[in-house]
């Protein structure tokens, strides 16, 4: 009887099988041969390589050298800065007031620039000469373009509110009375020569070209700053004196007449020591509405590290992350380019002839610039920046 598959192979049957490799093995095989392979190098430690390895040395004065040379770049670096001294008062002191131009590399005193710059610059920074400021000019424009670039309203655009001469005597009566206590604020008188109050324009819009600034009468909110709902009155510490009802209509009365494009009789002029300011191009009266201070809205803790020198304080909230400035350093007018008395000078205080005021005009913060008394012709216009708080430094103004 033949054997059974199932049972064992006996020695003699077992001898040509082992020749034959097992299954498994022939699989790895097969699939090795399919991906054809170099057999596995063998290493040496970094110990082995280490000891046959030659030296390699460098020279010792090719070594020092080196060192050397990098000292001394460092010590040049340094004397370089250590060596730098105002190009206007040939002197090196006050090292943390020194500004370097980053054309020409030139040092300027932050007090001995014309105009002179209130705080350090955030990122690059020009002298007067690299930046062509020396040179400034007031630009023409056509009465087309300043038409539209004040985007002046024709006047049957304008809504004007009229009064019925009932109103108005009741008005009169009012007053007779109500002048005993308080004054009222006065509307401005537009000049009345056609060209000389587009001249006046013309330096306005040149001077807010120069600045790459947009002209805007009347508040804005961007978006990433401060919301419209942002400015209320009823957030401010002790209260916001409130406009009357009168000068409410005063300053309505001003805004329509911006539109129309009839401005208060101011130029905007360029002055090597005090950058741009602003003249009085002819006489205004004791208590006239200069203008109102425009610009964007944002959160004063938005602002911490802004080096715009213009910023005006809108609402000082109870709490503080409520607080709001104004921004004149994309959109603004001409209140931009009021100056600023020095607070520390005597003779500076005699300079002011405008007072800045905070008002609640239906029920929203607004900033005004008012004559404290009669302006003559020729005449710059100067306020108190800390009219509210002593924190502007004022001791290096003019």
């Amino acid at each position: 009887m033949a054997p059974s598959s199932s049972a064992s192979p006996s020695p003699s049957m077992a001898a040509p099988s082992l020749s034959r490799p097992p299954l498994t093995q022939r699989k790895v095989r097969s699939s090795a041969d399919r991906s054809i392979s170099p057999p596995p190098k063998k290493y040496r430690s970094m110990t082995e390589i280490m000891k046959v390895a030659k030296r390699v040395e460098l020279p010792a004065d090719v070594d020092d050298g080196d060192n050397g040379g990098d000292e001394e770049e460092e010590e040049e670096v340094e004397e370089d800065y250590g060596g730098v001294v105002c190009e206007q008062c040939g002197s090196g002191e006050r090292a943390e007031e020194l500004l370097l131009c980053d054309k020409c590399n030139k040092g300027f005193h932050m007090l001995c620039l014309s105009p002179i710059v209130v705080r350090v610059p955030i990122g690059p920074w020009h002298c007067p000469h690299c930046s062509g400021d020396q040179h400034r000019v007031i630009k023409s424009f056509s009465q087309k373009k300043i038409v539209d670039f004040f985007r002046i309203q024709k006047e049957s655009q304008i809504v004007i509110r009229c009064t019925s001469a009932q109103d108005i005597r009741k008005r009169r009566k009012r007053s007779l009375v109500f002048h005993k206590r308080r004054r009222r604020l006065l509307p401005f008188t537009p000049t009345e020569d056609p060209q000389q109050r587009l001249d006046q324009m013309a330096s306005l819009a040149s001077a807010l070209t120069a600045l790459g600034m947009e002209f805007s009468d009347e508040l804005t909110y961007m978006p990433g700053m401060a919301p419209r709902s942002a400015n209320r009155a009823k957030f401010e510490s002790g209260g916001m004196q409130v406009l009357s009802k009168e000068d409410t209509e005063t300053l309505e009365q001003c805004r329509a007449m911006y539109k129309r494009g009839e401005c208060p009789p101011l130029m905007v002029v360029f002055d090597s020591r005090e950058g741009y300011t602003v003249e009085a191009d002819g006489p205004i009266k004791d208590l006239t509405i200069i203008a109102e201070y425009t610009g964007d809205v944002d959160y004063i803790r938005n602002r911490q590290q802004d080096d715009c020198d213009s910023m005006m304080t809108l609402l000082l909230a109870t709490d503080p992350s409520r607080s709001l400035v104004i921004c004149p350093d994309k959109h603004g007018n001409i209140s931009r380019f009021v100056n600023g008395i020095n607070n520390h000078s005597p003779e500076s205080k005699k300079k002011q002839n405008l007072k800045c005021v905070r008002y609640s005009v239906n029920g929203a913060c607004c900033v005004l610039l008012v004559a404290l008394r009669d302006i003559a012709k020729g005449e710059r216009l100067y306020y108190d920046y800390n009219g509210y708080e002593q924190e502007y430094p004022t001791h290096h103004f003019l």
